[in-house]
């Protein structure tokens, strides 16, 4: 064990292990979990959205600041993300009647038309890396799965820092692309009708 492990007391050991993030190409967790919706509360389980590509938008708690602008940006392009095939699922640790709260007090998320996830015990955002022990809260996780549940994509920040939906509709078109047509690989920037890159011996030491 190194000089870097030894610091650790048993019980930072155990915290600092279990945030381990997915690994990409792998199935992402399937469980049960509440979300709030179009004013209903119901139990659903992740592999309830197979079929489509899913975005998991995991943000710390309802009623705060960076919060409510990510959220409102969600709710503007979801017409969008539904348009190219795609869910949103948004999770945080609070319970979905916080969730109904907020969205029927808050201007911005009661524009929210996409289901919210409640995982008060963490077992999600554990699964997923981005629990935070002390606080029992998220970090700012997105992560992009196919439709067949393989994790494809994921961004973590700090929860100081929002989020671009932009961006993260691009990488789910590019996600999409690649699927589609696995001999090509997208490029930085990448946007659907630009040009892609064949990988190949041929290729190499020419771009």
């Amino acid at each position: 064990m190194n000089e870097f492990i030894q610091d650790y007391e048993e019980d930072s050991l155990e915290s600092y292990f279990e945030n381990d993030l997915p690994i990409i190409g792998e199935q992402i967790i399937d469980t049960d979990l509440d979300i709030y919706q179009n004013g209903e509360i119901k139990k659903v389980n992740i592999s309830d959205y197979r079929g489509k590509w899913l975005i998991m938008f995991f943000y710390p708690a309802d009623f705060t600041f960076v919060c409510p602008t990510e959220i409102e940006d969600l709710a503007k392009h979801y017409p969008e993300i539904q348009s190219i095939g795609a869910e949103v699922l948004t999770i945080s640790t609070d319970t979905a009647f916080a969730h109904k709260a907020w969205h029927d007090q808050s201007q911005a998320v009661g524009q929210v038309r996409f289901p919210m996830g409640a995982d008060p015990t963490g077992k999600i955002s554990k699964a997923c890396g981005v629990y935070i022990p002390s606080e029992g809260l998220a970090l700012r996780g997105t992560f992009i799965v196919d439709p067949d549940g393989i994790l494809k994509a994921y961004e973590v920040n700090d929860n100081s820092i929002g989020r671009n939906i932009e961006e993260t509709i691009r990488k789910v078109k590019a996600a999409q692309f690649v699927a589609e047509h696995g001999d090509k690989v997208c490029p930085a920037n990448w946007h659907p009708g630009e040009e892609t890159l064949t990988p190949g011996v041929d290729l190499i030491n020419k771009i």
